[in-house]
């Protein structure tokens, strides 16, 4: 009986060795295609559950923004625009979250990170001071620190970033993208960051007058025909008004009635309300 080789020919051996590369190769493609479906999803989710997020200043306010193509990652910058100082207003936290403070002095100077979870967070460049403590949650609407220049800055302003997996996003408030133009006064954005809540007072007097905006020249949007309970927003420093006797230059923001009244007519024996924020 004669032995014979259990190897098969070469010539045997090569489509065989063929099918399995080609086998391996079908088999990573599966692998990378498997692999891809999950990160997109994943990016998928992140992108879904981003924050709502508001503008990064108070309630009423009307600032303009621009895009410097030299600005790190997708930043856009706010000034006011509605007759008020950018330099010291209130920068708010467009989304509740855990804020840090941080310092750059050849760039982003005093500034605030705020860690939202689920991948975002948000930056506020430049600022004047801060207001809040380092690892404090802080909610939307919350005062985080004042407009400023500091750090790589030629003036006053917001420097504002958002970011997912530390990646920077085209920035949208409340859901609508913003558009990235590249100088200010062409593009406006109104703040409704904080309008919910408020504190109640209840004014005096008849026929007073509710304003667009703190000053006298401003249009009259209603008028309170007697004593009213009302919310108050925010406050603000305007034109100064005198009645019975007293003169004060505060105005209260008033929620329901979408305008300015004079804190002369609010009753409170203070002319700057307490526990009322600065708009």
């Amino acid at each position: 009986m004669s032995s014979r080789s259990l190897t098969p020919p070469a010539s045997r051996r090569r489509p065989l060795g063929r099918l399995l590369a080609a086998l391996a190769g079908m088999l990573a493609v599966l692998a990378g295609t498997l692999t891809a479906a999950p990160a997109a999803a994943a990016a998928e989710a992140g992108t879904l559950a981003a924050p709502n997020f508001k503008a990064p200043y108070a309630c009423g306010q009307r600032w303009t923004y621009s895009h410097h193509s030299a600005e790190v990652r997708r930043a856009l910058d706010f000034v006011r625009a509605d007759g008020g100082s950018t330099a010291g207003a209130p920068v708010l936290a467009s989304a509740a979250g855990t804020a840090t403070r941080h310092y750059q002095a050849g760039g982003a100077g005093n500034y605030v990170v705020i860690d939202h979870g689920g991948g975002w967070k948000t930056y506020y460049f430049h600022l004047a001071s801060f207001s809040v403590a380092s690892g404090a949650w802080v909610g939307q609407g919350q005062q985080i620190g004042t407009t400023g220049s500091t750090g790589n800055s030629s003036g006053a302003h917001i420097h504002y970033e958002q970011l997912y997996n530390g990646v920077g996003q085209n920035i949208r408030i409340n859901g609508s993208a913003l558009a990235y133009p590249g100088s200010y006064y062409q593009y406006y954005l109104t703040s409704d960051n904080g309008c919910g809540g408020g504190s109640n007072f209840t004014t005096w007097g008849s026929g007073v007058r509710v304003r667009a905006d703190a000053y006298l020249s401003s249009a009259v949007v209603t008028t309170l025909a007697g004593p009213t309970r009302v919310t108050v927003v925010c406050q603000k420093q305007g034109d100064t008004v005198n009645a019975e006797g007293y003169t004060n230059n505060w105005w209260s923001k008033l929620r329901d009635q979408g305008g300015f009244i004079s804190n002369i007519y609010i009753d409170h024996p203070y002319a700057k309300l307490p526990g009322v924020p600065n708009c």
